[in-house]
């Protein structure tokens, strides 16, 4: 079993103060693969004051400088790739056969947008062309807090680190205590471009720990966090204590409006999207939306997919959802699942309990209900999980009020023909981003929500900008 007990602060690696060990366990087979140690307030104290320390001169340093550590870390990638891609597969059962591409490829997709992003960002600019001695000076934050998920672990990394470091911003990353492997050869690589000691440092730890003592240190001035709503709300409070800055990338419920002349490939489209990364996905259209004359042969596509679909073991070769992140979600999903059936909702693949011939794992069977009514709790619930809710619609204004009618606002989708109807609705729909007829965003977009999702921008220059402040000089000398 590997041991990994250290921690990366100041430059260095170092062991903890009060060793705390936690075992990392292997979702394919529930048994450890990893020992780390939880860190506490003294591990979390160094780090935050190694990150102030070296503020002063790292947010000083010539962009230049920045973007040529950003360079090396991309030559670092290609070294480190196939680790990052083994130990994401053991970790959180991303199958290794698609998890180069589905989960590890994003970190040179990110930094060659962040480069791009930050060629484009003036550090200095007049308010008005007329008023020369009247300046917006970005400058960074100061020291950052990254509390960063499981689901996609390099991804979320990767869209707190690079654009804090570009930014002049010091870190200090808490990544998650169930998917902590791939953090450790980040920081590998970090440490391999030569990054001045004390500008990135590694603290491992879970929510009530460290996660609650950044989001409450006094030195600490902004807290980014990608998680749980609850989670979310638990480290607004904290942090108010000291007005840190709270940058917020929680759940959703994304809602999926397919009319009866959408494309052949809208609705496998809109439940693919739905089973990726085996449902664990903030941005999942879980609740597909039917217009009445399609409702019937939609699910019966879905029906057939779901029947379809393999689950199997994440170190398998082959293209099939792998299980989910752990014990504890796995018996939550199996709660909604149960929840839908009694609630009377149309079940019409899948269920509780574990795929055929599947006897441990945290495997889900890929589930699709039908005649869902809005209210139900799978309906209204982040279920994270291989589940999908199809609920019938007769006009384009009911459509929207059941789409609306969430507390969450990240993603929604569109499928339809008519492009007249797809602005409309772009327009109607309240979350942060719409997708309409399988268009994915642009590598240079954002990502982030609305209410109850967060309002978190993450990529792009939006991604950069977050971890910036704006300052205002006047008598500027030009």
């Amino acid at each position: 079993m590997l041991a990994r007990r250290e921690f990366y602060i100041d430059g260095q690696w170092v062991s903890p103060t009060r060793p705390r060990d936690h075992h990392v366990i292997d979702p394919s087979t529930e048994q450890p693969i990893a020992i780390i140690s939880l860190g506490d307030q003294e591990d979390t104290d160094a780090a935050v004051g190694a990150a102030k320390r070296a503020f002063e001169v790292w947010s000083c340093t010539e962009p230049a400088v920045r973007r040529e550590f950003v360079l090396k870390l991309l030559e670092q990638y290609e070294l480190r790739k196939f680790d990052l891609a083994e130990a994401i597969t053991a970790e959180m059962g991303a199958p290794k056969s698609s998890c180069l591409v589905d989960q590890v490829e994003c970190l040179p997709r990110h930094l060659s947008s962040f480069i791009d992003a930050f060629d484009k960002i003036e550090w200095q600019s007049p308010i008005a062309p007329d008023l020369a001695n009247n300046i917006v000076a970005q400058s960074a934050v100061g020291v950052v807090g990254l509390i960063t998920p499981w689901n996609r672990p390099i991804n979320q990394i990767t869209l707190k680190v690079v654009p804090a470091l570009l930014a002049g911003c010091t870190v200090v990353l808490k990544p998650s205590e169930e998917a902590p492997l791939c953090a450790y050869i980040l920081a590998e690589m970090i440490h391999a471009t030569g990054l001045p000691k004390g500008v990135f440092n590694l603290v491992n730890g879970d929510g009530q720990g460290v996660g609650s003592q950044l989001s409450s240190h006094p030195d600490v001035d902004m807290i980014s966090f990608t998680g749980s709503t609850r989670a979310g709300r638990a480290i607004s409070a904290a942090a108010a204590s000291t007005l840190k800055h709270v940058a917020l990338e929680l759940g959703g419920k994304g809602a999926n409006l397919v009319f009866a002349d959408a494309d052949p490939d809208a609705v496998m489209r809109g439940i693919r999207h739905c089973f990726f990364n085996s449902g664990q996905a903030c941005n999942a259209p879980s609740r597909m939306l039917v217009e009445r004359p399609y409702y019937e042969q939609a699910i019966e596509i879905a029906r057939s997919f779901a029947l379809n679909t393999i689950v199997a073991s994440a170190h398998d070769e082959g293209k099939h959802l792998g299980p989910v992140v752990n014990k504890r979600q796995w018996e939550r999903i199996q709660s909604l699942i149960q929840s839908g059936i009694d609630q009377g909702a149309r079940l019409v693949a899948g269920g509780t309990g574990r795929p055929h011939g599947l006897n441990s794992g945290y495997f889900v069977r890929p589930t699709v209900f039908a005649d869902v009514v809005p209210g139900m709790t799978i309906e209204r619930e982040e279920i994270f999980g291989p589940v999908l809710s199809i609920i019938p619609f007769d006009t384009e204004e009911e459509a929207v009020a059941i789409a609306n009618n969430t507390r969450y606002g990240l993603t929604n989708f569109v499928q339809s023909a008519d492009p007249e109807r797809c602005n409309r609705l772009a327009l109607k729909l309240r979350a942060g981003m719409i997708e309409v007829n399988g268009i994915r965003r642009d590598a240079s977009a954002f990502f982030g929500g609305i209410r109850d999702s967060g309002r978190a921008r993450e990529g792009g220059i939006w991604g950069i900008k977050e971890f910036l402040d704006t300052k205002l000089i006047s008598g500027w000398t030009p």
